[in-house]
């Protein structure tokens, strides 16, 4: 299989793999692609030849080239080779998933100019204007709290990985903020 799992180890790593793979799929991720994306994340050596990816899957060599273009394109793996050597390693970009959160901001932006241009042509005096404007409202808040998000991402894993002590900030809004919200969580009601 090609990974360095030990015994039950391998068992339970091929399962977490998989599971995360799912996760993957269900957010949007073509499912090979997330296979192939799991499995050099759970790598023992962190990069892998589509060879190694085809048998540690059990699949063909035109499904690891499909899912690794792809994830080259997105840029959630980089393409390496040793110098002398004729196959190329993927391996996970480790800056991955910040690059696709710092790069939502375009589609976060033409979100919010569509929804504005949709107020526009109903009106915020209808039911479909209101509910565009809040789509407008919401891609503008998301635009200006991303990039903060992504600072402060930035500043405690560097403090992590300097062996400092980082506080890690909170993922659900306490009482206070719930409350000043109309204890919905700032969701429509």
């Amino acid at each position: 299989m090609g990974e360095t799992f030990d015994g039950d180890r391998e068992s339970e790593g091929a399962r977490f793999m998989e599971r995360f793979a799912m996760i993957m799929s269900e957010s949007g991720y073509p499912r090979m692609a997330a296979r192939v994306f799991a499995a050099l994340l759970v790598s023992g050596e962190g990069r892998r030849t589509a060879a190694e990816l085809g048998d540690q899957l059990g699949v063909g060599a035109p499904a690891i080239s499909g899912a690794v273009k792809y994830l080259l394109r997105v840029g959630m793996i980089t393409r390496e080779r040793d110098p002398g050597q004729r196959r190329d390693h993927y391996r996970v970009d480790q800056a991955a998933w910040f690059k696709a959160t710092s790069s939502s901001d375009e589609v976060f932006r033409r979100f919010e100019e569509g929804a504005r241009d949709g107020v526009a042509v109903f009106g915020t005096g209808t039911p479909a204007g209101e509910r565009l404007d809040e789509v407008q409202r919401f891609f503008a808040f998301l635009r200006g709290e991303v990039p903060k998000l992504m600072r402060r991402w930035q500043e405690q894993n560097a403090a992590l990985k300097d062996g400092r002590s980082a506080e890690v900030a909170p993922t659900q809004p306490d009482d206070a903020e719930r409350g000043q919200r109309g204890g919905d969580g700032g969701q429509g009601q």
